[in-house]
């Protein structure tokens, strides 16, 4: 995803290694949901085999495995690669989760936790773990957004956006032709610690909609009733 986030034909690839196969198909499921591409294993030997076979874009690694524990397999896996690590366990004590860290762990999520926080985690991981460098211009459905003069047209017709709705556009085009719900149309524009109601959403939707689609024939925004949105090119 050199489009700040990677390529919309490039699916995100998340190993997770836990011992607990009901948590770990529940986890399966959750990141498949939300478009992943997703393989569990349950034992420590197997977890280094996968991990240093394939090229994945994140590892969930469990610490309590039968066989190597996971704060070892942490530590050769950093031997070789940078792969964004979040350690899940149950130990919640400081020193537990200083040796995590010290492992080469890039983030330390206690059991119990919500999904929705660990899913915001590993957005938040990835992005900060994408290549840096990115095309000036996106270009979907007629439309051309400049990152570097921050101009926006559709079929040669300019744009005037706010900072905001060019920011809300930019994440669209990146995504393009991927669903995006509210959450994360939040946490990708407003940042993983806004504070507020999902509905400003529907509002700089509603606001980007009135100069980007209603003038022309092809609506390239789209509701998905009960999930969120998608620009769709």
């Amino acid at each position: 995803m050199d489009e700040q986030y990677r390529t919309q034909d490039e699916e995100f690839r998340i190993l997770i290694v836990e011992d607990e196969q009901d948590i770990a198909g529940f986890l399966k499921l959750e990141f498949e949901h939300e478009g992943y591409e997703v393989k569990c294993c349950h034992d420590g030997r197997s977890a280094l085999e996968e991990a240093r076979g394939s090229e994945w874009h994140l590892i969930i690694l469990d610490i309590m495995l039968p066989g190597i524990n996971g704060m070892e397999i942490c530590r050769r896996i950093r031997a070789d690669s940078d792969v964004p690590i979040i350690m899940l366990t149950a130990r919640h004590t400081v020193p537990d989760k200083v040796a995590g860290l010290d492992s080469g762990a890039d983030d330390y999520v206690v059991k119990p936790f919500a999904i929705e926080e660990l899913l915001a985690r590993v957005r938040a991981l990835i992005r900060r773990n994408v290549p840096k460098t990115r095309a000036e211009q996106l270009r979907a459905g007629g439309v051309v957004l400049d990152r570097a003069t921050r101009e926006v047209s559709r079929e040669n017709v300019p744009i005037q956006l706010t900072a905001r709705e060019f920011d809300l556009l930019e994440v669209f085009m990146v995504h393009r032709n991927h669903v995006l719900t509210r959450q994360q149309i939040l946490e990708l524009v407003w940042g993983y610690d806004f504070v507020g109601e999902t509905n400003v959403v529907d509002v700089y939707v509603r606001y980007l909609r009135t100069k980007v689609d209603v003038p022309f024939d092809t609506q390239l925004i789209q509701t998905v009733r009960g999930v969120g949105y998608i620009f769709k090119a």
